[in-house]
Protein backbone atom coordinates (compact mmCIF):
# COMPACT_ATOMS: atom_id res chain seq x y z
CA UNK A 1 0.00 0.00 0.00
CA UNK A 2 1.42 3.44 -0.97
CA UNK A 3 0.23 6.53 1.42
CA UNK A 4 0.31 9.60 0.22
CA UNK A 5 1.45 12.96 2.26
CA UNK A 6 0.00 16.03 1.37
CA UNK A 7 2.92 19.00 1.82
CA UNK A 8 1.60 21.44 -0.20
CA UNK A 9 -2.11 22.06 1.23
CA UNK A 10 -1.90 24.31 4.19
CA UNK A 11 -5.64 22.24 5.17
CA UNK A 12 -4.91 18.73 5.66
CA UNK A 13 -7.15 15.93 4.74
CA UNK A 14 -8.73 14.60 7.53
CA UNK A 15 -9.32 10.62 6.60
CA UNK A 16 -13.29 9.67 6.68
CA UNK A 17 -12.03 6.67 9.07
CA UNK A 18 -9.21 7.51 10.87
CA UNK A 19 -9.21 4.22 13.12
CA UNK A 20 -9.27 2.08 10.03
CA UNK A 21 -6.67 3.60 7.95
CA UNK A 22 -3.52 1.16 8.99
CA UNK A 23 -5.77 -1.67 9.12
CA UNK A 24 -4.59 -4.34 6.25
CA UNK A 25 -7.18 -4.33 3.06
CA UNK A 26 -10.23 -6.93 3.65
CA UNK A 27 -11.08 -8.71 0.51
CA UNK A 28 -14.82 -9.47 -0.55
CA UNK A 29 -16.04 -11.81 -2.98
CA UNK A 30 -17.24 -9.96 -6.11
CA UNK A 31 -20.93 -8.79 -6.26
CA UNK A 32 -23.41 -10.95 -7.61
CA UNK A 33 -26.14 -10.04 -10.77
CA UNK A 34 -28.78 -9.26 -8.15
CA UNK A 35 -27.12 -7.29 -6.10
CA UNK A 36 -26.55 -4.59 -8.93
CA UNK A 37 -28.50 -1.21 -8.87
CA UNK A 38 -29.20 1.71 -11.24
CA UNK A 39 -27.17 4.90 -11.23
CA UNK A 40 -29.32 7.36 -9.75
CA UNK A 41 -30.00 9.92 -12.62
CA UNK A 42 -33.29 11.09 -12.37
CA UNK A 43 -35.47 14.58 -11.58
CA UNK A 44 -36.81 13.53 -9.02
CA UNK A 45 -33.82 12.38 -7.46
CA UNK A 46 -31.99 15.85 -8.39
CA UNK A 47 -35.00 17.76 -7.02
CA UNK A 48 -34.66 15.90 -3.61
CA UNK A 49 -31.45 17.04 -3.43
CA UNK A 50 -31.97 20.04 -4.15
CA UNK A 51 -34.29 20.53 -0.74
CA UNK A 52 -31.81 18.38 1.15
CA UNK A 53 -28.92 20.59 0.64
CA UNK A 54 -31.01 24.00 0.59
CA UNK A 55 -32.18 23.59 4.11
CA UNK A 56 -28.54 22.28 5.19
CA UNK A 57 -29.41 18.39 5.92
CA UNK A 58 -27.85 15.23 6.18
CA UNK A 59 -28.74 11.89 5.09
CA UNK A 60 -28.08 8.61 6.29
CA UNK A 61 -28.47 7.81 2.60
CA UNK A 62 -26.00 9.35 1.13
CA UNK A 63 -23.45 8.78 4.09
CA UNK A 64 -23.56 5.44 4.83
CA UNK A 65 -24.14 4.93 0.91
CA UNK A 66 -26.83 3.11 0.81
CA UNK A 67 -27.91 1.34 -2.69
CA UNK A 68 -31.27 2.14 -2.92
CA UNK A 69 -31.14 6.59 -2.87
CA UNK A 70 -32.07 6.09 -6.44
CA UNK A 71 -35.33 4.98 -6.07
CA UNK A 72 -36.04 6.46 -2.67
CA UNK A 73 -34.71 10.19 -3.75
CA UNK A 74 -36.78 9.60 -7.46
CA UNK A 75 -39.89 9.30 -4.86
CA UNK A 76 -38.89 12.22 -2.85
CA UNK A 77 -38.25 10.03 -0.11
CA UNK A 78 -34.94 10.78 1.99
CA UNK A 79 -34.09 9.63 5.60
CA UNK A 80 -32.73 12.39 7.29
CA UNK A 81 -29.93 12.21 9.75
CA UNK A 82 -29.74 14.79 12.68
CA UNK A 83 -26.81 15.80 14.81
CA UNK A 84 -24.41 15.72 12.27
CA UNK A 85 -22.53 13.81 10.05
CA UNK A 86 -19.79 12.41 12.79
CA UNK A 87 -20.43 9.68 14.56
CA UNK A 88 -18.54 8.50 18.03
CA UNK A 89 -18.64 4.72 17.07
CA UNK A 90 -16.14 2.92 14.96
CA UNK A 91 -18.54 0.16 13.66
CA UNK A 92 -16.88 -2.05 11.45
CA UNK A 93 -19.56 -1.81 8.67
CA UNK A 94 -20.50 1.48 8.74
CA UNK A 95 -19.57 4.56 5.88
CA UNK A 96 -20.44 7.08 8.23
CA UNK A 97 -17.79 9.23 9.17
CA UNK A 98 -16.53 8.67 12.43
CA UNK A 99 -14.32 11.56 15.12
CA UNK A 100 -15.59 13.88 17.92
CA UNK A 101 -19.15 15.42 16.80
CA UNK A 102 -19.33 19.50 16.90
CA UNK A 103 -21.89 21.36 18.42
CA UNK A 104 -25.80 20.13 18.49
CA UNK A 105 -27.25 23.12 16.06
CA UNK A 106 -30.41 23.94 17.98
CA UNK A 107 -32.25 24.96 14.78
CA UNK A 108 -31.97 21.49 13.33
CA UNK A 109 -35.49 20.16 14.30
CA UNK A 110 -37.12 22.83 12.48
CA UNK A 111 -35.18 22.98 9.25
CA UNK A 112 -35.66 18.90 9.16
CA UNK A 113 -39.65 20.01 9.55
CA UNK A 114 -39.70 22.56 6.74
CA UNK A 115 -38.15 19.57 4.49
CA UNK A 116 -40.23 17.58 5.25
CA UNK A 117 -43.18 19.76 4.07
CA UNK A 118 -41.63 21.04 1.03
CA UNK A 119 -40.92 17.08 0.25
CA UNK A 120 -44.66 16.47 0.81
CA UNK A 121 -43.94 13.38 2.51
CA UNK A 122 -46.78 11.27 4.45
CA UNK A 123 -44.23 8.93 6.41
CA UNK A 124 -40.59 10.09 7.23
CA UNK A 125 -37.72 8.89 8.41
CA UNK A 126 -35.03 10.37 11.10
CA UNK A 127 -32.19 9.03 12.67
CA UNK A 128 -28.61 9.71 13.58
CA UNK A 129 -25.56 9.31 14.24
CA UNK A 130 -24.14 8.03 17.92
CA UNK A 131 -23.83 10.91 20.18
CA UNK A 132 -21.86 9.68 23.21
CA UNK A 133 -20.14 12.52 23.69
CA UNK A 134 -23.64 14.29 25.03
CA UNK A 135 -25.33 13.64 28.76
CA UNK A 136 -28.47 12.61 27.24
CA UNK A 137 -27.14 10.06 23.92
CA UNK A 138 -28.92 13.32 22.08
CA UNK A 139 -32.50 11.96 23.28
CA UNK A 140 -33.81 15.23 23.84
CA UNK A 141 -32.93 16.35 20.02
CA UNK A 142 -34.91 13.67 18.81
CA UNK A 143 -37.54 14.74 21.15
CA UNK A 144 -37.50 18.34 19.29
CA UNK A 145 -37.39 16.73 15.56
CA UNK A 146 -40.56 14.47 16.58
CA UNK A 147 -42.39 17.67 17.91
CA UNK A 148 -41.14 19.70 15.27
CA UNK A 149 -42.92 17.77 12.69
CA UNK A 150 -46.00 17.04 14.21
CA UNK A 151 -46.34 21.10 14.81
CA UNK A 152 -45.70 21.17 10.91
CA UNK A 153 -47.10 18.37 9.27
CA UNK A 154 -49.57 17.24 11.85
CA UNK A 155 -50.56 14.54 9.22
CA UNK A 156 -47.03 12.80 9.14
CA UNK A 157 -46.29 9.92 10.59
CA UNK A 158 -42.62 9.90 11.76
CA UNK A 159 -40.48 7.08 12.10
CA UNK A 160 -37.06 6.74 14.08
CA UNK A 161 -34.18 4.85 14.09
CA UNK A 162 -32.35 5.16 17.12
CA UNK A 163 -28.71 5.22 18.45
CA UNK A 164 -28.82 2.64 21.73
CA UNK A 165 -28.51 5.28 24.52
CA UNK A 166 -25.89 3.05 26.30
CA UNK A 167 -25.45 3.93 29.75
CA UNK A 168 -27.67 7.43 29.21
CA UNK A 169 -30.07 7.31 32.05
CA UNK A 170 -33.58 8.45 31.05
CA UNK A 171 -32.65 9.35 27.49
CA UNK A 172 -35.23 6.48 26.31
CA UNK A 173 -37.99 8.06 28.06
CA UNK A 174 -37.75 11.47 26.82
CA UNK A 175 -37.71 9.95 23.48
CA UNK A 176 -40.82 7.33 24.12
CA UNK A 177 -42.67 10.83 25.60
CA UNK A 178 -42.23 12.48 22.10
CA UNK A 179 -44.78 9.94 20.57
CA UNK A 180 -43.05 8.06 17.45
CA UNK A 181 -45.25 6.49 15.46
CA UNK A 182 -42.44 3.52 14.68
CA UNK A 183 -39.35 3.49 17.02
CA UNK A 184 -36.47 1.42 15.30
CA UNK A 185 -33.41 0.13 16.66
CA UNK A 186 -31.24 -1.95 14.60
CA UNK A 187 -29.33 -5.12 15.89
CA UNK A 188 -26.95 -4.99 13.07
CA UNK A 189 -25.69 -8.79 13.45
CA UNK A 190 -25.82 -11.74 15.23
CA UNK A 191 -24.60 -11.51 18.92
CA UNK A 192 -21.54 -13.52 18.06
CA UNK A 193 -20.56 -11.22 15.55
CA UNK A 194 -20.57 -8.13 17.85
CA UNK A 195 -16.62 -7.84 19.45
CA UNK A 196 -15.78 -7.60 15.42
CA UNK A 197 -18.96 -6.13 13.78
CA UNK A 198 -20.27 -3.36 16.75
CA UNK A 199 -17.92 -3.73 19.40
CA UNK A 200 -19.15 -0.39 21.18
CA UNK A 201 -22.19 -1.91 21.81
CA UNK A 202 -24.37 -4.61 23.95
CA UNK A 203 -26.73 -7.13 22.38
CA UNK A 204 -29.22 -7.78 25.48
CA UNK A 205 -28.90 -3.87 26.16
CA UNK A 206 -30.06 -3.44 22.32
CA UNK A 207 -32.75 -6.44 22.45
CA UNK A 208 -33.50 -4.98 26.54
CA UNK A 209 -33.82 -1.39 24.89
CA UNK A 210 -36.38 -2.53 22.02
CA UNK A 211 -38.30 -4.34 24.99
CA UNK A 212 -38.61 -0.96 27.58
CA UNK A 213 -40.45 1.04 24.64
CA UNK A 214 -42.99 -1.46 24.34
CA UNK A 215 -43.30 -1.58 28.42
CA UNK A 216 -43.56 2.00 28.08
CA UNK A 217 -45.64 2.60 25.13
CA UNK A 218 -47.73 -0.25 23.79
CA UNK A 219 -49.43 1.77 20.66
CA UNK A 220 -45.71 2.94 19.80
CA UNK A 221 -44.53 -0.32 16.80
CA UNK A 222 -41.01 -1.31 17.61
CA UNK A 223 -39.00 -2.44 14.57
CA UNK A 224 -34.85 -3.97 14.32
CA UNK A 225 -33.03 -4.94 11.37
CA UNK A 226 -29.84 -6.91 10.98
CA UNK A 227 -27.56 -7.45 7.83
CA UNK A 228 -26.49 -10.88 6.69
CA UNK A 229 -23.25 -11.62 5.09
CA UNK A 230 -21.02 -10.84 7.90
CA UNK A 231 -20.17 -14.60 9.28
CA UNK A 232 -23.05 -15.92 10.59
CA UNK A 233 -24.68 -19.24 11.12
CA UNK A 234 -28.75 -19.62 10.25
CA UNK A 235 -29.46 -21.07 13.59
CA UNK A 236 -27.96 -17.44 14.45
CA UNK A 237 -30.29 -15.64 12.81
CA UNK A 238 -33.39 -17.15 14.04
CA UNK A 239 -32.26 -17.38 17.37
CA UNK A 240 -32.12 -13.34 17.00
CA UNK A 241 -35.71 -13.62 15.30
CA UNK A 242 -36.42 -15.17 18.69
CA UNK A 243 -35.36 -12.65 21.35
CA UNK A 244 -36.76 -10.05 19.25
CA UNK A 245 -40.21 -11.76 19.78
CA UNK A 246 -39.72 -11.74 23.39
CA UNK A 247 -39.11 -8.11 23.25
CA UNK A 248 -42.48 -7.95 21.50
CA UNK A 249 -40.91 -6.69 18.65
CA UNK A 250 -43.75 -5.78 15.78
CA UNK A 251 -41.52 -5.31 12.08
CA UNK A 252 -37.97 -7.45 11.07
CA UNK A 253 -35.60 -6.06 8.45
CA UNK A 254 -32.68 -8.36 7.10
CA UNK A 255 -30.77 -7.25 3.93
CA UNK A 256 -27.50 -8.11 2.56
CA UNK A 257 -24.12 -6.45 4.37
CA UNK A 258 -22.17 -4.23 1.80
CA UNK A 259 -18.79 -3.62 2.39
CA UNK A 260 -18.50 0.48 2.25
CA UNK A 261 -14.64 -0.06 1.47
CA UNK A 262 -11.84 -2.42 1.93
CA UNK A 263 -11.08 -1.48 5.23
CA UNK A 264 -14.34 -2.34 6.05
CA UNK A 265 -15.41 -5.61 7.24
CA UNK A 266 -14.98 -8.23 4.16
CA UNK A 267 -18.44 -9.43 3.01
CA UNK A 268 -18.30 -13.14 3.88
CA UNK A 269 -20.98 -14.07 1.75
CA UNK A 270 -23.33 -13.22 -0.58
CA UNK A 271 -26.57 -14.37 0.62
CA UNK A 272 -29.30 -15.86 -2.66
CA UNK A 273 -32.43 -14.32 -2.70
CA UNK A 274 -34.27 -17.80 -2.21
CA UNK A 275 -32.54 -17.67 1.37
CA UNK A 276 -34.07 -14.14 2.42
CA UNK A 277 -37.46 -15.87 1.14
CA UNK A 278 -37.17 -18.73 3.92
CA UNK A 279 -36.17 -15.87 6.44
CA UNK A 280 -39.12 -14.06 5.67
CA UNK A 281 -40.70 -16.88 5.79
CA UNK A 282 -39.51 -18.38 9.07
CA UNK A 283 -40.20 -14.90 10.87
CA UNK A 284 -43.37 -14.59 10.25
CA UNK A 285 -44.26 -18.03 11.62
CA UNK A 286 -42.67 -16.69 14.69
CA UNK A 287 -45.12 -14.10 15.08
CA UNK A 288 -43.41 -10.67 13.72
CA UNK A 289 -46.74 -8.25 12.18
CA UNK A 290 -44.41 -7.43 9.65
CA UNK A 291 -41.12 -8.74 7.80
CA UNK A 292 -39.03 -6.98 5.04
CA UNK A 293 -35.94 -9.74 4.10
CA UNK A 294 -34.07 -9.30 0.39
CA UNK A 295 -30.96 -8.09 -0.97
CA UNK A 296 -31.22 -4.80 -1.03
CA UNK A 297 -33.62 -4.13 2.05
CA UNK A 298 -32.33 -1.82 4.45
CA UNK A 299 -34.42 -0.10 7.39
CA UNK A 300 -35.95 2.95 5.92
CA UNK A 301 -36.45 0.92 2.36
CA UNK A 302 -40.35 1.50 1.15
CA UNK A 303 -40.86 2.32 4.84
CA UNK A 304 -43.99 4.70 4.17
CA UNK A 305 -45.39 1.62 2.31
CA UNK A 306 -44.69 -1.08 5.19
CA UNK A 307 -45.86 1.30 7.79
CA UNK A 308 -49.16 1.05 6.07
CA UNK A 309 -49.02 -2.67 5.70
CA UNK A 310 -47.72 -2.58 9.46
CA UNK A 311 -50.84 -0.56 10.73
CA UNK A 312 -53.30 -3.00 8.68
CA UNK A 313 -51.80 -5.95 10.00
CA UNK A 314 -51.85 -5.16 13.54
CA UNK A 315 -55.79 -3.92 13.01
CA UNK A 316 -56.34 -7.61 11.78
CA UNK A 317 -54.67 -9.00 14.32
CA UNK A 318 -57.16 -7.61 16.35
CA UNK A 319 -60.30 -8.41 15.16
Amino acid sequence: MVVLIDTVSKTQVRPRHPEKVNRPDALSPAKPDWIRVRAPNTRGYADTRKIVKENGLVTVCEEAGCPNIGECWDKKHATFMIMGDTCTRACAFCNVKTGMPGALDASEPDHVALAVSKLGLAHVVITSVDRDDLDDGGADHFARTIRAIRASCPTTTVEILTPDFLRKDGALEQVVAAKPDVFNHNLETVPSRYLTVRPGARYFHSIRLLQRVKEMDPAIFTKSGIMVGLGEERHEVQQVMDDLRSADVDFLTIGQYLQPSLKHHAVMRYVPPDEFESYEKVAYTKGFLMVSASPLTRSSHHAGEDFAKLRAARAAAAR
